[in-house]
């Protein structure tokens, strides 16, 4: 295995010819738990797309254990900021966990045989085994995230991507969300984009402020302002000082 399971290295993009991201650097080891910050339209959605491999930069590289992002997509677990369905269309739980394994498909459209029991295995690793042959239209917010997170994790990723997954549950749903990306992450690394810094603060080994540029820094560095949502370069940059 790499020395670090994301690198990247002088990432510039732009949507275009508007500058998105620029002179981004930074890496992440096995086993970290990483939380994304920052401003809206400061690129961390973006950021995120790239180290899929959804969008391809103007500049720089990116290595995803040690390969480009499009080798190294079926090691990769990806949970969408807001999903839009129709509560009534006829689709199970299950179903949706199995979506996770459409490349295993046959050509005939069948899925190998024991897929079904990882899909299970998933739905049981998030607490909603019981909800196998429920509608997925039925879920309340925080059910549905758990079960988009079973269909992210059924194919045992070693690298789990998350775009505000507690964005719009309740604060029980979020907190349940929270453990359950605690024991997660024994297995596998972790980075997730978040609007609540506040609730991931004592959780993240590190932080990521991405405000066009990616400023990497401990729990500990960040200040209130931040927490407020208020982004500003770091103080302690000699920049800011005349003495």
């Amino acid at each position: 295995m790499p020395e670090s399971v994301i690198a990247v290295r002088d990432l510039k993009f732009s949507y275009d010819k508007a500058p998105i991201l620029e002179k981004v650097n930074f890496s992440i080891e096995p086993g970290e738990f990483i939380g994304i910050f920052g401003p809206n339209g400061g690129g961390k959605t973006t950021l995120l797309k790239l180290l899929m491999g959804m969008l391809k930069p103007d500049h720089g590289d990116i290595e995803l254990l040690g390969k480009e992002p499009h080798h190294t997509r079926g090691q990769i677990g990806y949970v969408p900021q807001v999903l839009r369905f129709d509560k009534d269309f006829p689709i199970s739980v299950l179903e949706v966990v199995l979506m996770g394994c459409l490349s295993k498909l046959h050509w005939w459209g069948g899925f190998p045989k024991g897929t079904k029991e990882v899909a299970y295995e998933a739905l049981q690793k998030v607490g909603l085994a019981d909800f196998a042959k429920a509608s997925f239209g039925t879920l309340s917010g925080g059910q549905a995230q758990r079960a988009l997170i079973a269909r992210a994790i059924v194919n045992h990723p070693k690298i789990l991507l998350l775009d505000e997954p507690t964005a719009s549950v309740d604060p029980v749903a979020e907190q349940e969300i929270h453990q359950l990306l605690a024991e997660l992450n024994r297995s596998m690394t972790i980075v997730m984009v978040t609007h609540d810094l506040q609730s991931i603060i004592d959780k993240a080994k590190r932080l990521l402020c991405v405000h066009r540029q990616v400023t990497t820094m401990k729990a500990k560095e960040v200040c209130e302002h931040f927490a407020l949502g208020l982004y500003h370069t770091p103080l302690s940059s000699k920049d800011h000082f005349t003495w």
